[in-house]
Formats: C-alpha cells, structure tokens, sequence
C-alpha cells in the first residue's frame, strides 16, 4: 500500500504531499486522516494521510515508521474543508488541519499517547504487612493504598518512597486511559418564553434541515440564550447536534451553566482556558458521539460532529470570530460551509450585530428575527453622558460627580456596579517632564506600560519587560511622571475613593491562570463584591442580576484607535456594557465619562439606538467605500530590513497594480499602525474591490515570488478586522 501524506515544510508549496510506502504488518483500511511518523530528508516528522497513491516509478520510496492513531484525527468533511479553506484564504493545506486539532492532535513530533492516560499505583501485595515497613513515608503510601484500590502517582507526595516500594516490588504503577472531567457549575432555572420568544424559536425550528443563516437582533436582556436553549432541545429531539459558540472564555462558565442545568452531561466544551489533556479528553467525547452539544469559542466550529443540526454563533459582532494568524478565517465563513455540509441553518445572534451582517439580513440574504424589548419587558437601563472636559476642570480626573455620587448610591443600597476602562496595566506611559524622556519598548515602536502590581514597565506586544525607575535615563532627573490610566489604577482608585467597597478586577492580568474567569464571575455573581472592574470582556454576555449600575471611565478610547470600524466597535462596546444594568428586577442605570459627548456612536448608544446607528454608518461607509460596500483584502509585508522592507512592499504594490482589475483600487505601500514589532518592520498594502476575477490567480503568483525568501514575509488576510 502507498500514501501520500501532508507534512508541514516553510513554504506553500508543502501543500504538496510525499509518497510512502505502508509494510505489510503496518497493514490499515482506515488510514486515512490518521497521523503517521515517517522519515523526511535528516529528520523523523509527522504528518497526515490525505489520500492513497500509485506506486512511483522513478524513485525508490521509504517506508512509514510508525501509524500514530487508532482511528482518523480527520475525517472525511474535515479533510474537505481543510482544502477548500486552502483555497479561500491561500493558505498552507497543513495550516489548516492543525487549525482544527486540539495541540495533542496536531502533527507536532510529539505522541499524543501521553494525553490518553494518567499513571497509577497501586499495592502489589495485599498482604503485605506494615509493622514490617521501617520509613514512616512508606508506611503512609502502604496504608493510602489499603485504603484506596488505586491512586494517581502524582498525588503521591514522597516520590523517592514511592520508588523504593516500586523497585521493592511492593506497589506496581501502570497505564490507565481517563477523561479529565471539565468541572462546571449548573445553573437549573427552568426555561419559560415570552409570547415574543416563542414566535422567534419556531420560526428558527421551521428552518432546521435546511442550509440558511439567520440573523437574530435582540436586545441585550431579551433572552436569546432562552430562545437557543429551546431550539437546541427541537435540534436534539431530531436526533442531531449542534455547536454553540460565544467569542470570550470569560462568557463560557456562564452560559456552560445555563446550558449544563438543562442538558446535562451532552455538553462538550472546547475552549483555550482548558488544558491540552482536557481538551483532547473533550475533543474525543465528540468523535465517540458521547454528546450532542459542543460549547466553545472560535476553533469549536470545527468539531467532528457528523450530523450537525444547527450552528449557533452568539455575539456575532465579536472580534474574536476572526483569527489573527495564519490560517486567517472568519468564523462564519466556516460556519456557512458546514451549514451546506449538513444541510442546517447558521444562527448569528447579538445586540449589535456588525454592519455587514445586519446589512445582507436588510437585503433579504440572511433572514432576520427580533426581540426589541427585554424579558417580561423590563426597561433599559436609563444613560447619561458626562462630557469630562467640564469635570477635569473641576478636578475630577478619573471620577465624575455623578458617577462617585451613582456609585455610593448603589453601595448602600447593597447593589452591584460595573466600571469598564478598556486598557489594562496602570498608567499608560511614563515619561520625564524635565527632558520629555519616554519609555518606549527596544523592539517595537510602542511605549510600555506601567503594571505596578509587579513594578515592571511591560510591552504588550513583544512581551518586553524592565523594572520601574523614578530617575530618567536620559537626563538622570527624578521628574518620572505616570500618564493615563488603566484598569489596575482605576482599581487602587476605587479602593481608596469608596474605602469600604469590595473591589474585585478582571482584565488580562487578573485571568492568565486557569479557572481565573470562572472564579471570579462567581465571587462576583455570589454577592461577595460590590463593584468589578474590567476590560472589555466584562461587556459581552455577561448576566449578574444585582448589578444597577455601569460606568464607563474612558469612552474614547476605542474612537482613538485609526481603523474604519472604530465607530462600530465604541456603538457596540458601549451599548454591550449597558446593556449588563439592569438585568434582573431592578432598573439599571450607565454612566458615560467621554471627551465627545456628541459623537453619534455615542449618542445612539445612550439612546439604545442600533438601527438608527446603522443608518449613519451605513452612510459614512458608502462615502468612504468600505464594507459592506466593497470587499478588502489587507497585505502585510514585514522584514528585518526596513530599506528592503519598503522596497519590497512598493514592487508588490506595483505588481497589484498592473495584474488586478482597472475596478480594483490599490492602496499603499504604507506603515502599519505599529512599525515595528519584535525588530520587525511591518508595510501593508490594501486592496479594495467587489469583484476581481483575477484577485486569487494575481495573489497566488505575488506569494510564489516570496516562497523561501528568508527576508521578507508576505502574509494575506481577506476582509480583515483591524486595518
């Protein structure tokens, strides 16, 4: 038997598979989609079967070492969509398989045997008797032991005894296959719908068994979950699956719950807060057919359900649908393709769903369903704007009166507050007010960031990391001023404003360990704090029903950022934050702190206004030409060399230029937002068009020219986020 099997090379012309001979005691009807291990030039490498191949003629063959997997990694409609996304997004085929796999999975040179089980002990001899065990260690683990049938090695505490009674003969250690249990809470509020949700729920149920992709806009506290909860017990009852996705980890522990008090243990959750074992343990819960309902952030859209009933994407505005390194795919994309796959619907559900959506589901290509008004119609939560221009005159540089006045308010009252500032760290820059000094990061064109917690200046882009100094390098004066504020300052601030509030924070810093999200969502959500301090991941989804007040410290600072969408982004940031006040029996109130109380994506938010958001929008997109009016295609060029860099990145545009459609407009060469990252030099040319016949035959060329060029790194992303 011969195989071509896909290993992972530097270049896109890996996507070029190597012929291997299988011996005959290697012998495997089912082998495609399986790992092997087969030599490659000086190396041993893994990589996937994709398919069976002749027997060449003008070259002697190798043999495979070793098939890695009992069952296929890849199965059919995987291996299937790995190619078309190949295809769509030019990138390496290997890239995306590995996208798809948990890392225990993935064709990496490591066995994945580790992952399947765990090592235990247990007593060799039953009979053994302990007065005759001299070391007191010993005679514990014996006693552990007599007590318990079998126990992990790694519980076992003193290692060196454990040997001794190893190598003694006493206690034997072995292999045994385990799932790692993903430990959730239960949330068993049973489901009642509104007249409202009923009629949303069985239109979306009279499209199951159909490919269609549907637009739920809902208002946030309108009950959407309830509404998929109901159409996932519709999907199950047909005997199919389903995938649910939510954009942040810090989501998943709440709407897991919710989820886990209806349907139990047919969840799987497949996230990146998990371990590598766990993951690959929930990974093969869904390849047995163990579960019907697979939870997750973005890579879950690639679980191996094979017999999908609906696919549903919650906060479908979110960002983080779309992946940022190679291969770059947007979430829906693949959503859609799997949709005509198994013949199900796509269900996009938000409160600010993204223009581009909401415009095709305004032109009748997604159908559109609404919830206006919150459960039981509870009213939304009532905002007032705080122009900071007038109240920096006053003093107040991080607290508006009226929001230090809301706030004690609520704290008597024993209810919950929210502040968003969506900038981590402490201070956002240091610099000397003698010589003007500025404490920039070596490798990137970024100032670092003060996070006095750990006294260190951080960048957050190459990870570069100093200790604090009062004294500036330059001109050795002790002049150090901190300049703006992050969410670690807004939470000493906090502290030493409101002294007998319980202060809790959750931002990038606060959630690095695992269980973090999940830990502090509960305090939170248990009543034993009073205000919670975050970043953006406090303002999608979340659902806390003590919670009557949010404040926003910095509104701006999503307007700032140089990119088309930014308006969009402060519209949906804001109204996302609002929208967790009020959720439960008590009104909520938000408060606004911003330098431009007049800006429309501002004002539509206070007025909860999406549509008429929209409308504006859709204007300043039309003016401007940028989707859902065109199509974008962003082309980045990086390199070492800054003179070669910029070179390079004009012969490209040059190139474009020449080879693409008179209607396709070329823009750049020019510097990316951040120059230079990690002592690289970052160029980017943008491509704006509607239809290009010859957009994929140009780039496919433009890459080939810089295949195994060591100097240069041209990389695409189609209808990117962030320009």
């Amino acid at each position: 038997m011969y195989i071509n099997v896909l290993i992972e090379t530097k270049v896109k012309s890996n996507d070029m598979t190597f012929t291997y001979h299988v011996p005959d005691d290697m012998l495997d009807d089912n082998i495609i989609g399986k790992r092997v291990l087969v030599p490659f030039s000086n190396r041993v490498i893994e990589g996937f079967v994709i398919k069976y191949s002749s027997k060449p003629e003008d070259y002697l063959v190798k043999d495979i070492i070793k098939i890695i997997d009992d069952e296929p990694v890849l199965n059919e409609e995987l291996l299937n969509l790995g190619k078309v996304m190949s295809q769509k997004y030019l990138c390496s085929l290997i890239y995306a398989y590995q996208a798809m796999l948990p890392k225990a999975l993935k064709a990496n040179h490591k066995s994945s045997k580790k992952y399947l089980t765990k090592t235990y002990v247990m007593l060799n001899n039953k009979d053994i008797n302990i007065n005759d065990i001299k070391i007191k260690s010993q005679r514990e683990i014996i006693e552990l032991l007599k007590n318990n049938k079998e126990v992990l090695k790694s519980e076992i505490k003193s290692k060196s005894s454990l040997k001794k009674l190893i190598d003694n003969n006493i206690i034997k250690e072995f292999e045994k296959e385990v799932y790692r249990e993903v430990v959730t809470s239960l949330d068993e509020r049973s489901i009642k719908l509104t007249d409202k949700q009923k009629d949303v729920s069985s239109k979306i149920k009279s499209s199951l068994g159909k490919s269609s992709t549907t637009l739920l806009y809902g208002v946030t506290g309108s009950g959407k979950t309830e509404v998929y909860i109901d159409v996932l017990k519709e999907v199950i009852k047909r005997g199919e699956d389903a995938i649910v996705l939510v954009p942040e980890i810090s989501l998943t522990p709440q709407i897991t719950a919710r989820f886990k008090g209806i349907f139990k243990d047919n969840i799987a959750i497949l996230h990146s807060s998990l371990s590598d074992g766990e993951r690959f343990d929930e990974f093969r819960k869904i390849k047995r057919g163990e579960v019907n309902i697979v939870i997750g952030a973005r890579s879950a859209i690639f679980a191996p359900l094979k017999n999908i009933g609906i696919i549903i994407i919650d906060e479908e505005h979110s960002e983080s649908y779309k992946q940022e390194n190679n291969p770059r795919y947007n979430t829906l994309d693949i959503a859609n393709i799997r949709s005509s796959v198994h013949s199900c619907p796509v269900l996009l559900g938000s409160a600010t769903p993204t223009i581009e959506s909401y415009a095709r589901a305004k032109k009748g290509y997604y159908n559109l369903l609404e919830l206006e008004e919150r459960v039981n119609k509870r009213p939304l939560p009532k905002v007032i704007i705080v122009d900071m221009k007038n109240e920096m005159r006053r003093g107040n540089k991080i607290f508006s009166s009226i929001l230090k006045e809301k706030i004690e308010e609520k704290i008597a009252k024993k209810e919950q507050v929210m502040l968003l500032l969506n900038r981590r760290g402490y201070s956002t820059y240091l610099t000397c007010s003698s010589c003007g000094y500025t404490f920039k990061c070596p490798n990137c064109d970024i100032t670092l960031t003060y996070h006095k917690t750990s006294g260190m200046l951080r960048c957050h882009y190459c990870g570069f990391a100093r200790g604090k100094t009062d004294i500036c390098p330059e001109c050795k004066e002790k002049e150090i001023r901190q300049i703006g504020s992050g969410t670690e300052k807004i939470e000493e601030e906090v502290r030493s404003t409101f002294k007998d509030a319980r202060v809790l924070r959750m931002d990038a810093d606060t959630t690095s360990n695992k269980g973090s999200h999940d830990k502090i969502i509960n305090a939170f959500n248990s009543g034993n704090y009073d205000i919670l301090v975050g970043t953006q991941m406090i303002a999608k989804g979340l659902n806390f029903p003590n919670v009557t007040l949010v404040g926003v410290i910095n509104a701006d600072s999503s307007l700032n950022i140089p990119n088309f969408r930014s308006s969009e982004s402060t519209f949906s940031l804001l109204d996302q934050v609002i929208g967790r006040a009020g959720r439960a029996e008590k009104e909520g109130e938000a408060i606004i702190q911003t330098f431009n109380p007049d800006h429309y994506s501002i004002v539509y938010a206070k007025n909860h206004d999406y549509k008429r958001f929209f409308a504006r929008e859709m204007m300043v997109r039309k003016k401007l030409n940028y989707p859902p009016y065109c199509f974008l295609t962003l082309i980045k060029i990086s390199s070492k060399d800054f003179n070669y860099g910029i070179g390079e990145a004009k012969k490209i545009s040059s190139f474009l230029n020449r080879n693409l459609s008179a209607n396709t407009t070329v823009l750049g060469p020019s510097m990316a937002n951040v120059l230079r990252i990690n002592n690289t030099y970052n160029f980017e040319v943008i491509l704006k068009y509607k239809k290009d016949d010859l957009l994929y035959k140009t780039l496919n060329e433009m890459i080939k020219i810089y295949e195994g060029n060591s100097k240069i790194k041209v990389e695409l992303d189609f209808n990117p986020i962030n320009l």
